[in-house]
Formats: C-alpha cells, structure tokens, sequence
C-alpha cells in the first residue's frame, strides 16, 4: 500500500515534501474554496469534513502518494508549523492496474506569490526520483488542462513529450520513458535531496506539547 511514505520527508533546496496529514487539511481545504484552483486540478469544492475523510482515504489508497509542498526556508528555520509553510501538494497515481511502472504525476503550487519560482519544478523532479527509486516507476504521465500553459512548458523542460491531446476535457498529455540517461539525469537533478523520518522531526513540537 501507499503508506510506503507515511514517515517520509524529503528536503531540497526550495522545496520539502512531507505526508499529507490531518494537520494540514484545513489550509488544503482553504486553498481548493479558490475557483482558479479547482479549474486547473479539474475538482469540486469539499466540505471541511469531506476533506479530512478525503485526506484518510488518501492516506489509505493503494494506489496513491501524496506529499504535502512546504517552503523548506521557512519550515527548516522550524519559525513556522507545517500548515504555515505549506504551498501545494504533488500526487503520483498508480492508475494503469495492468502496469505498475507507469505512474500519472500531479503538482500543485497553490501559493500564488510561490509560482514561477522554481518550486513546482523541483518538487516535481524530487517526487519523480522517490517514484523511480522506491515505488519503481519507468514512465511518468502528466494530464494537464490545455490553457494551464505555465504547467505544460515546466514539464517539457522536464523532458517529458506531449503525446495526446483531448479536446473534449481540453487536456494535454505528456509522458516520459525513463531511459537509462534519464535515471541519471533524474538522480543528479535530486542529489542534493535529503531523505528524513518524519516522526522525529515532528517530535520536539510534540514534546512541547504534552
């Protein structure tokens, strides 16, 4: 099951991925009252309470993992909890049951003083070598509506191709097989990345808790 990065945390220069969290749903849910941000993730708005079930079933699924985007400065410099340093999330969905490599990749910056800067890209490429190394992704898909130009344009500098277009959901599909030369490309673009268990970073807040 997708539980596999229940206590993972992954740290990069810009971005750190954590799991989705109970914690975290009522700014999750704050962002998707905005309309712009449920036209391009193509969702309908949820209830609060539709949320945190939404956010159990997720943590749950078989066939999802989702990490939670945080501003690594802000949340590093531990100023600030996590849903203060939140700015979107990126999902990987397992969606062909006949072929377990290939895995549907979703982003989200949600944040809009965070876009543009680098850091949709570099959660994008750290959640791509999580999949590649641990979840054994060969090939990556991402479904993009057409007028979402920003999104379309950082993954093909990401090297994926566009291979499909559906006019009647205005969507774009863009893949990338994962080669040899783009494993190493993909590690290389993610050495700096450091893994962390999530429970000890979290344990001096609880301590102060109790």
């Amino acid at each position: 099951a997708m539980k596999i990065n229940q206590n993972t945390v992954l740290q990069g220069k810009r971005v750190t991925l954590v799991p989705y969290t109970s914690a975290h749903v009522p700014r999750y849910h704050e962002w998707m009252q905005s309309e712009e941000l449920q036209r391009l993730t193509a969702s309908e708005p949820l209830s609060l309470e539709q949320e945190y079930e939404m956010q159990r079933s997720w943590q749950d699924d078989a066939d999802k993992c989702t990490f939670i985007v945080l501003d690594t400065e802000r949340w590093s410099g531990q100023a600030c909890g996590d849903e203060d340093c939140m700015v979107g999330d990126v999902n990987l969905f397992l969606t062909d049951t006949e072929d377990p490599t290939l895995g549907e990749i979703e982003i989200m910056i949600a944040e809009p003083s965070y876009r543009g800067r680098g850091f949709g890209k570099e959660a994008t490429l750290m959640m791509m070598s999580y999949g590649m190394r641990i979840l054994g992704i060969t090939k990556f898909e991402a479904k993009i509506g057409q007028e979402n130009e920003a999104s379309i344009c950082m993954f093909k500098k990401l090297h994926f191709k566009e291979v499909a277009v559906n006019s009647v959901f205005q969507e774009v599909t863009l893949r990338l097989d994962v080669s040899d030369q783009e494993r190493r490309w993909l590690l290389e673009q993610t050495n700096h990345v450091e893994e962390k268990s999530y429970a000890e970073l979290k344990l001096p807040a609880g301590v102060l808790e109790t």
